[in-house]
């Protein structure tokens, strides 16, 4: 999954986003509305990291969604 289809998808995105990341609020989501830069400027500013290691969590996060991606059996139409 790149980061379009999240941000195509950030209603659905944001339980798993929550669950990860428990001290983002719906606020917080909502104003983020699926932008990458500013879910990690977020969580930086909730989590005390650096802005690196903020973009690292928001990587690993995406890879486990690429990894439940490609889990999801294909359907065909």
């Amino acid at each position: 999954m790149n980061w379009d289809q999240i941000e195509g998808k950030w209603k659905q995105m944001k339980g798993s986003i929550k669950e990860r990341w428990g001290k983002l609020t719906d606020d917080d989501l909502n104003m983020i509305a699926g932008k990458r830069d500013q879910l990690a400027g977020k969580i930086q500013e909730r989590y005390g990291l650096t802005k690196e290691d903020a973009h690292r969590q928001v990587d690993d996060w995406m890879r486990t969604h690429k990894e439940d991606e490609a889990k999801e059996p294909r359907r065909i139409a």
